[in-house]
């Protein structure tokens, strides 16, 4: 089945009449993306709504439906612009193979603001002709190409995506869907065509009074089912408000952080925490001040108290040839005195008295070299003053920087806790912010207790109809006695257990392979390939349980919210691949909240390879420049749309191309 062109006249923010080219099919080659870019608000959901409208009519599960009947549907659909006499029309051409050849049908769905008889009017083209039996029975042959049940595995949003992804199961009218996308409803269906196949001998054979004795069990029985299907009707409601519930709460709660509430909340433990910051800041403060009376200032002329170090071991130099000039000229003159004695001849004796005269000159030269002593100070002083320079003042700067460093950190705290105290919401505000969350929370507890308190019932009605079942087998067993009832009704017993038994191994059968298609895509899309190794799938209420390489479970909740995305969309092309059915899929915000890598990893991998035609419509910040590129690299698209909207007239027109 193909998509091949969707037509809007005067459809939600469509003025006049669009046509969207949907075909695949590109200058004789195929290529299964249909990009269409639009921002938010712009017409993307509109798009999809009109798909499902077109094949499915009043049963269609449009996201601006709600709770509106099909007339005020209908008329909400309207442009605000469209002329009194005008129609809203909407069209789907798409094709299929039919009996080994393709057909072509083209659906056209249309109807004014006040909608005739609270309908549309239907018409199936084939080709150019009319086809008014095919529109009769429309619904019956949709049915069999792409049954209403499944249509929300292969027509989905990032939404429903992202509420499978949170969920433990899948809901109910997934499991009612996954069940008919797998072939598991037929053996239900038998079983209940088996049912009314025995009521209806029972009837046929029973005396009067037995007929009226199983009349009643069989009022009390559909009288049970009615009951049961509009319990499971006010269960789904109650779902989809416990839903919104929770979504409100989470706004609430964070229009609380945003708006200071929390800070307000903790208002008291903040002030303690700037006080107690602020006494530290304090307490440096004075450490400094006590570190500051040391010799610390004297790091501030440190270079001039290491002159003066130099100054006075000159000084102390000249002092000592000073004093020692006088000894050293009565000892050389002894020495002349004493060699004279010796009588060394007069050569030597004028060669020793002139070497001594040369050291005299050169002590005498040194000593008249030397500047003026002005400093004076003694040995013990230079040495006190060396040992100060060299470890005390050394060891007070260490100290002092770090006390700084400290200082610095709790300036830096009391900063940052003024600027939160600051932001904290005025105790009026925090009171109307905290009432807001309570009343959320209490909404969101009041419908989870109604929500329980009818499955509660759901389960008692499940007992009370196999209890009635019972009864009404029993009865026959009981109380018909001809031979060939008691065989039929046997043999039916023995057919429904039979079938119950198809239906299990029918059952495991499917997950088995389901279980080995959806581990296959979780493991393709996924980035981290040896998290998961094996995923297996629950028979009574298709749950998912994770498993890694050494067979050590893994729990959901490991997994961020971009991973249970790529598993709830591992999931939904699991079934598609194993249904074996060659259908379009058209995604609305199909990247939600993914990261970068997974992003890039559904791009390259899901999108192209999801199905023979995939329709996405997405943000620019979904599928943006990188995203876009990568695609027309790998030449997965065949055509691109963009959704102008016009904020002033409130209109969407469709042109050619991307955002970029």
């Amino acid at each position: 089945m193909k998509f091949l062109e969707l037509v809007l006249e005067n459809f939600g923010p469509y003025v006049g009449r669009q046509t969207i080219n949907l075909s695949p099919d590109r200058e004789e080659q195929s290529y299964p993306i249909i990009l269409v870019g639009g921002m938010n608000g712009g017409g993307k959901t509109t798009l999809m709504d009109a798909i499902r409208l077109a094949l499915y009519g009043s049963r269609a599960q449009c996201s601006t439906r709600g709770s509106l009947s099909y007339p005020e549907f209908l008329s909400q659909c309207v442009n605000r612009h469209t002329p009194p006499n005008d129609s809203t029309r909407v069209e789907l051409l798409f094709e299929h193979l039919q009996y080994d050849r393709r057909v072509e049908y083209r659906i056209v769905r249309y109807w004014k603001r006040s909608p005739k008889e609270g309908k549309d009017t239907l018409g199936i083209l084939e080709g150019d002709w009319k086809d008014e039996t095919l529109a009769q029975n429309w619904d019956e042959y949709i049915e069999n190409l792409l049954p209403l049940g499944i249509s929300s595995l292969f027509l989905f949003d990032g939404e429903q995506v992202k509420e499978l992804a949170e969920l433990e199961a899948p809901p109910p009218m997934v499991v009612d869907a996954i069940q008919s996308l797998l072939g598991l409803e037929l053996a239900e269906r038998l079983a209940v065509d088996l049912d009314i196949l025995m009521a209806r001998k029972r009837k046929e054979m029973a005396s009067a009074k037995e007929l009226s004795e199983i009349e009643e069990i069989e009022q009390r029985l559909e009288q049970s089912h009615l009951e049961q299907q509009a319990v499971k009707q006010e269960i789904e409601d109650l779902q989809e408000l416990f839903r919104v519930a929770k979504l409100r709460e989470t706004e609430a709660f964070e229009r609380f952080i945003s708006e200071g509430g929390k800070i307000a909340g903790e208002r008291a433990k903040l002030d303690q925490q700037l006080a107690d910051t602020h006494k530290k800041a304090q307490d440096i403060r004075e450490a400094l001040c006590e570190v500051a009376g040391g010799v610390l200032p004297l790091v501030l002329i440190q270079p001039l108290l290491e002159e003066a170090i130099a100054q006075g071991d000159r000084e102390l130099r000249a002092l000592s040839a000073k004093m020692a000039q006088g000894a050293i000229q009565e000892r050389d003159r002894r020495l002349l005195d004493r060699l004279q004695q010796m009588d060394l001849g007069a050569d030597s004796l004028a060669q020793v008295q002139a070497f001594l005269e040369a050291e005299n000159q050169a002590l005498n030269a040194e000593i008249a070299q030397t500047e003026e002593a002005w400093l004076e100070a003694d040995a013990a002083t230079l040495d006190r003053l060396r040992f100060i320079l060299n470890h005390q003042l050394q060891a007070q700067v260490q100290s002092t920087t770090m006390l700084l460093n400290d200082l610095d950190d709790q300036e830096g705290q009391i900063e940052s806790l003024d600027r939160q105290i600051s932001t904290a919401a005025s105790p009026e505000i925090y009171e109307q912010l905290q009432a807001e969350v309570r009343k959320t929370q209490a909404e969101s507890a009041r419908i989870e207790a109604a929500l329980e308190e009818k499955n509660r019932r759901l389960r008692e009605l499940e007992t009370t109809l196999e209890a009635t079942k019972k009864e009404l087998a029993n009865y026959g067993k009981q109380n018909l006695t001809r031979q060939n009832l008691r065989h039929l009704l046997d043999s039916a017993e023995k057919v429904q257990q039979t079938l119950k038994l198809f239906k299990q191994k029918l059952t495991l059968k499917k997950l088995n392979k389901l279980e080995v298609q959806v581990t296959e895509c979780f493991r393709y899309l996924l980035h981290k390939s040896d998290l998961v190794h094996r995923i297996m799938i629950d028979a009574g209420n298709f749950s998912l349980t994770l498993y890694d390489p050494q067979g050590q479970f893994v729990p959901k909740h490991r997994l961020s919210a971009g991973e249970k995305q790529l598993l709830a969309i591992a999931f939904l092309w699991g079934l598609a691949r194993v249904s074996g059915r060659q259908l379009p899929v058209a995604i609305d915000t199909p990247l939600g909240r993914l990261d970068s890598s997974h992003r890039q990893n559904l791009v390259e991998r899901y999108f192209p390879s999801a199905s023979h035609q995939v329709i996405l419509l997405s943000t620019d910040t979904e599928i943006g420049k990188t995203e876009v590129a990568t695609l027309r690299e790998q030449e997965a698209i065949a055509r691109e749309y963009l959704l102008k909207y016009d904020a002033k007239h409130r209109q969407t027109t469709v042109e050619a191309g991307y955002f970029w």
